[in-house]
């Protein structure tokens, strides 16, 4: 009987609907086990594509491991990761102080004998917010008042609020007076009395040239009776109901302190001009002076410092784990033996327990406590660490650091690069950097009209803004150019880019300074104030980038900042030229410390073209190479199982024939005629 082929679930894999029928040979199953020996060869590149899978993966842990090694270092690479300060204030209830760029060491006593504060001025009581108080004009004048004189401060332009119909009640006034944003904040306070709703009027800024003298222009035509709106008026001058119709509740006060004895008044709490580096902010009055310290923040540096020891021990016990050999199992793990491996252990264990070799008080880790153990990890020392801290922090700091020091003290090294080579490089200046200037050509016209002289637009280093100036008369030229100076760079255009102008009107005329450095730095004005500010010929000069070579090589100058050119030893190192004379300016050195040089090695080895990415790749390169032997060998394996199938069904057709065939010849024989010995004797 024959028997048909069909396939499996596997197209590669075809059966014996009715294997063995009538031959009872098992044909599926002699295919089946012949299979498995001829597929030896696949099973052995699949077994190595799966160990070269788990390198990678193990290289991928060690990656991992070292990228995190190489985060603790970035702060312990340059040499302001060493320089933390902090500051301590003995009173911690009468001021907070934060420190800033350019903090130094040092112990200051301070007293604070007043704190800033706004004046408040309070109406007299309405039996409502919505009661009718008046319409007009309010005008608000900020400046200093002592006793009953007020002062005007002309860098605050006068600002007005009109009150129209709507607007006229105890609540429509407050309101009209916040959304004009006049420098004054308006509230309503209940006093609980049966006419006990009071206006207060604050001044939004503190100080004491920040006082409030207040004139009304009343539509019904009295400015300074108690009714209508002149109910508002207050001139510190007049007369108690009679133009000054508001009662003050706190006066205007600048902040006042000693330092070390000498005072300081300002006029708002927060003073970060006094002490270089410092901002205090003032909470409360001291009853005896307290003591402010600035000092050396050596915890950090050793927190630093410790973070490092971990973190190479983190390492270790990765690339331990990955390499070790069980002699009980004789087992090896993925990356025994292998030399990439082997390579960044040596490179990194040579490192850390090596010498600068630059004959520093600190040469070596273990001289400032972090040393190798018997296991090969890292110990910390912290008595040692903090004792090399105290005695000399700035050794420490070039001993992990990458450091640059200039001998002539207008020099300073602002930044290196991994491409800086460690070295000593004279540093020669051809031209300082200069800023950019405008230099009015006639005296400045004192007096503002409105819609005639009092708009001005102004470029500086590329950056454009327009203010309007109050109108009015001011008192000289250098208090105008105060408050051109104000609006500028308080404008929400040069703020955003951090720029800037310093005006001199101290001559009565006005010149113009930009904040910024260099060549990107150039002012122009326009606008219908710019002739009667600055003249109509007024001359501008676009500022210089700083010029030099640093050890003989080309160096890019960016305002003060000079650069070494890509390609040369001091490629990155940047240097801040703030003076001194042209010529020969001395010697920058640099030199690389352990963390730097780590930084550096990590750097390579996880780059693009490092040495785990040579090993990931070749693995990869390996895997691609198995995969296209896999599906040659598998092509190959299909068509021995056919031609299995093949022989095999043929041959159980043929058995399967031959047994039919017996089986008719046994029936056949079976129905012969028997024949009796007796009858043939016959």
């Amino acid at each position: 009987m024959a028997t048909t082929i069909t396939n499996s679930t596997s197209a590669a894999t075809p059966t014996i609907s009715s294997p063995g029928l009538g031959s009872g040979l098992d044909v599926n199953t002699i295919v089946s086990k012949l299979m498995e020996i001829e597929q030896q060869p696949l099973t052995a590149l699949q077994t190595k594509e799966t160990a070269l899978q788990t390198r990678i993966s193990a290289f991928g842990s060690v990656k991992g491991a070292l990228s995190s090694f190489q985060s603790t270092l970035t702060a312990m690479t340059t040499r302001q990761g060493f320089q933390s300060m902090n500051a301590s204030v003995g009173d911690a209830s009468s001021m907070v102080a934060t420190l800033g760029t350019g903090a130094t060491a040092g112990s200051y006593a301070l007293n604070v004998t007043a704190l800033a504060q706004s004046q408040k001025l309070v109406s007299n009581g309405f039996a409502a917010t919505d009661a009718v108080v008046g319409s007009g004009t309010l005008t608000f004048t900020f400046g200093t008042t002592v006793g009953s004189t007020f002062t005007a401060d002309a860098a605050q332009p006068a600002q007005s609020v009109t009150i129209g119909a709507g607007q006229t009640s105890l609540s429509g006034i407050r309101d009209a007076i916040n959304a004009a944003q006049v420098g004054v904040t308006a509230t309503i306070v209940n006093d609980g009395s049966a006419a006990g709703q009071r206006l207060v009027l604050t001044s939004t800024k503190t100080g004491a040239a920040s006082s409030m003298q207040i004139t009304v222009a009343d539509d019904d035509g009295n400015a300074t009776d108690a009714a209508g709106l002149s109910q508002l008026a207050y001139d510190p001058a007049a007369t108690a109901g009679a133009g000054r119709n508001l009662g003050e509740t706190q006066a205007a006060q600048d902040a006042a302190l000693t330092i070390d004895g000498l005072a300081i008044h300002r006029a708002t709490n927060s003073i970060d001009d006094a002490i270089p580096g410092v901002t205090l902010t003032l909470k409360s009055l001291t009853a005896t002076p307290t003591t402010l310290t600035v000092g050396a923040d050596n915890s950090s540096v050793a927190t630093s410092v410790a973070g490092f020891v971990t973190a190479y021990n983190g390492v270790l016990a990765t690339l331990t784990s990955l390499t070790k050999y069980d002699s009980t199992t004789q087992t090896a793990s993925v990356l025994t033996g292998d030399s990439t491996v082997r390579l960044i252990q040596n490179q990194l264990r040579t490192l850390i327990g090596g010498s600068l070799g630059n004959g520093g008080r600190y040469d070596t880790l273990s001289a400032v406590g972090v040393s190798f153990q018997a296991d090969g990890t890292l110990q910390l020392d912290s008595a040692k660490l903090q004792a090399a801290l105290t005695t000399d922090g700035d050794a420490v700091a070039q001993l992990f650091a990458a450091a640059g020091n200039a001998t002539d003290s207008l020099v300073n090294v602002t930044a290196t690069s991994a491409n800086t080579q460690p070295g000593n490089y004279a540093l020669n200046i051809t031209q300082f950097a200069t800023r950019g200037t405008l230099a009015g050509s006639a005296a400045a016209a004192l007096t503002i009209t409105a819609g005639v002289n009092d708009t001005l637009s102004a470029t500086v280093d590329g950056i454009s803004t327009t203010i309007t100036l109050a109108p009015g008369t001011y008192a000289s030229a250098a208090a105008l150019a105060a408050v051109v100076q104000g609006k500028l760079n308080t404008a929400s255009e040069f703020t955003a880019d951090s720029v800037g102008v310093t005006i001199d009107g101290s001559s009565g005329t006005l010149n113009v300074t930009s904040n910024r450095w260099g060549s990107a730095s150039s002012i122009s004005f326009a606008g219908n104030a710019a002739d009667a500010l600055f003249g109509s010929a007024p001359t501008a000069v676009t500022g210089v980038d700083v010029a030099g070579t640093i050890g003989g090589f080309a160096a890019a100058g960016s305002g003060q900042k000079l650069t070494g050119a890509t390609g040369t030893p001091v490629d990155g190192l940047a240097l801040a030229i703030s003076g001194g004379a042209l010529g020969a300016r001395g010697n920058v050195s640099y030199a690389k410390g352990i963390a730097a040089r780590l930084n550096d090695t990590l750097t390579s080895i996880l780059g693009s073209d490092g040495m785990i990415k040579a090993s990931t790749d070749g693995a990869q390169s390996s895997i691609t190479d198995l995969n296209k032997q896999e599906v040659t060998l598998q092509k190959r394996l299909d068509q021995i199982q056919q031609a299995y199938y093949t022989q095999y069904t043929a041959l159980d057709t043929l058995v399967s024939s031959l047994k039919s065939t017996g089986d008719y010849l046994t029936q056949q024989l079976a129905a012969l005629p028997k024949f009796n010995n007796n009858n043939s004797n016959n």
